[in-house]
């Protein structure tokens, strides 16, 4: 939204503290996480009845780079509908918010800047915490967790080494790509809906990290891989929710989450590629996999630490994708 005017603090000799924005109203008809999830609704409703007896569209590549690159099956473009296209345009808001942030080379806390060893070293360093935190508390949970979900519980435990090995590439590979201010907190809630189009909201960051923490530079895939958690969070609660589906419907209903959650993911993931090729943030394709595999698996890992405080049914998306990422 269109910056209105700001109330400054001003110090001799010290950068200004903004105490606060006031912003241009945005027309809107709520959250693309509002919206997703009325979409999952009519999506849910058309599977159950018009393709109960249909396999789910299958052939969605697990590896992310490869998603990228592949078209839905005529099953799931035909279901998902014109969803695929507003994840596609969101993938190229979220490009051109990045094309934004990088080209601001007149300010030194925007201009991109190339990855040191120490930024390399502190990344992994924060993602091994968060890891071994994540874990400890995930053992501590087991015997609170619904009892579908307590074996998965127990193969995360028991492969924290395999994990890690996800976040070896920090430390001993050079990262391709330049670093760049993003979102840092960036998931449907943080967009509104126009009716025809998104306006990102909320650029304050991560509320677990400290300012000066937020407002670093971080790999453009932070974001995207942040979305894609999203719209994984999205169809898997609305398959959770009786008033969208009936419990003895979730068997059948649960492929056609996937298959919508991985397809909805291509689209976004292809529009964005598309409309950052060429700029010096993108890493290289050959780095897509591994990077953007980090940054899911990094954000997933703090959804699970959240859900470990409830121990509900939720737990298992974050906790599933964990497992999936990580080869457990």
């Amino acid at each position: 939204p269109a910056i209105v005017g700001a109330i400054e603090y001003s110090r001799l000799r010290a950068e200004p503290s903004t105490l606060a924005v006031l912003q241009g109203y945005v027309a809107n008809e709520g959250t693309a996480w509002a919206h997703a999830r009325e979409e999952l609704r009519r999506y849910f409703e058309r599977v159950l009845t018009r393709h109960r007896e249909d396999a789910a569209p299958t052939g969605a590549p697990r590896r992310l780079d490869e998603l990228a690159a592949a078209e839905p099956p005529a099953a799931a473009r035909e279901v998902i509908g014109t969803y695929l296209d507003l994840a596609g345009l969101l993938g190229r808001r979220t490009a051109e918010m990045h094309l934004a942030f990088a080209g601001n080379i007149d300010d030194a806390s925007f201009t991109p800047a190339p990855y040191s060893t120490l930024d390399r070293r502190s990344k992994y360093q924060s993602v091994r915490n968060l890891v071994g935190k994540t874990i400890r508390l995930a053992r501590d949970c087991v015997g609170r967790l619904p009892a579908t979900m307590r074996d998965d519980a127990r193969r995360l435990v028991g492969g924290q080494e395999q994990v890690l090995k996800s976040f070896e590439p920090y430390l001993g590979q050079r990262l391709t790509g330049l670093r760049i201010r993003t979102h840092g907190d960036f998931h449907l809630e943080q967009v509104l809906y126009t009716g025809k189009d998104f306006v990102v909201i909320d650029l304050d960051g991560p509320p677990y990290e400290p300012l000066a923490e937020r407002r670093r530079k971080h790999n453009c895939l932070r974001d995207v891989g942040g979305m894609i958690r999203s719209f994984h969070y999205a169809a898997f609660t609305a398959l959770l929710e009786s008033a969208v589906v009936r419990a003895e419907d979730r068997p059948i209903a649960a492929p056609w989450a996937d298959a919508w959650y991985r397809w909805v993911s291509a689209a976004f993931l292809r529009s964005y590629l598309a409309a950052t090729t060429g700029a010096p943030f993108l890493p290289a394709p050959d780095d897509l996999e591994v990077i953007l595999g980090a940054h899911v698996l990094q954000k997933a890992f703090h959804e699970l630490r959240s859900e470990l405080d409830r121990c509900t049914e939720t737990t298992g998306i974050p906790l599933s994708s964990i497992l999936e990422r990580a080869g457990l």
